[in-house]
């Protein structure tokens, strides 16, 4: 019988396989130029659509710079859904779920080597949606406590990323069915988060869709990113939501690792998680 590993050999293995989940997603998502840009210039014209109404009907720059701003967030939550939360669907589908489940490392860390390489790729994708966004329509940003934004978005971040990881397992398991809430999903969270629609307008939302949009992580972290950038707010001013965001990290994550180990488990037991779907 082999001897178990120690702690640090085993924390080792996770972290080594943490690092090449996410060198392999960095290197598969950035060979293709030409997909980057696309990533980075389609989604200027929605973007621009809003701005343009929004100057249209005569509200002020900030709110050009808002929607600018929430288009950027929308790129993590469409990493999460779809680059994460997806993942063990198509690994299933694909045939590789099963390598997964034989390596000697933890599934979470797998997770994590996933968010790692998936936020550094949509952040540099949302950094040319913002840069591209305030060149093409000179929209105003007023930033005087970087040190807060960068607090706020990592902690916006690791919100998303551990609510990706409990969506993981139900798209583990349950394959697409999980796949059509997610699509039903997407809309209603650009809706509730205010994404396309700046916060100081967020009064004439009815109030159960505002308690609604404020249990989602992208609304609570959206709205402090965008006053500290466009408002010049400092960190006093958004405590309220850096308490809320680790509220949610310390309720998801620990979630998310329980719900992941049940499905597995449970997976197991009724022999579903290689099965193909047709």
């Amino acid at each position: 019988m082999l001897p178990s590993p120690s702690f640090r050999e085993d924390l080792t293995n996770n972290l080594r396989a943490a690092y090449a989940r996410m060198w392999v997603r960095l290197r598969g998502a950035n060979r293709d130029p030409t997909a980057l840009a696309a990533e980075i210039g389609l989604p200027i014209l929605t973007i621009g659509a809003y701005v343009i109404l929004y100057r249209a009907i005569g509200l002020p720059a900030t709110a050009g710079a808002a929607v600018i701003v929430g288009g950027a967030m929308i790129a993590f939550w469409t990493n999460v859904l779809w680059n994460m939360s997806s993942q063990w669907f198509w690994e299933r589908e694909q045939g590789n779920l099963e390598m997964y489940l034989v390596a000697p490392v933890s599934r979470m860390s797998i997770l994590l080597g996933m968010a790692m390489g998936g936020s550094l790729n949509t952040a540099i994708r949302a950094l040319g949606i913002v840069l591209l966004g305030i060149f093409a329509f000179q929209v105003p940003f007023l930033v005087r406590d970087p040190l807060s934004v960068g607090i706020v978005f990592v902690l916006t971040l690791a919100a998303l990323y551990t609510l990706g990881m409990l969506f993981a397992s139900l798209f583990m398991l349950y394959g697409r069915e999980a796949w059509n809430t997610a699509n039903l999903l997407q809309e209603p969270v650009y809706f509730l988060s205010g994404a396309y629609f700046p916060a100081i307008y967020a009064p004439i939302v009815p109030f159960g869709l505002q308690v609604a949009g404020s249990l989602i992580p992208m609304t609570i972290g959206l709205d402090a990113i965008r006053r500290l950038v466009i408002d010049g707010a400092s960190i006093m001013a958004i405590w309220p939501h850096i308490v809320a965001l680790i509220a949610c990290i310390l309720i998801l994550f620990p979630l998310a690792r329980r719900t992941l180990n049940y499905m597995e488990s449970l997976g197991k037991k009724e022999g579903r998680l290689t099965l193909r779907w047709q």
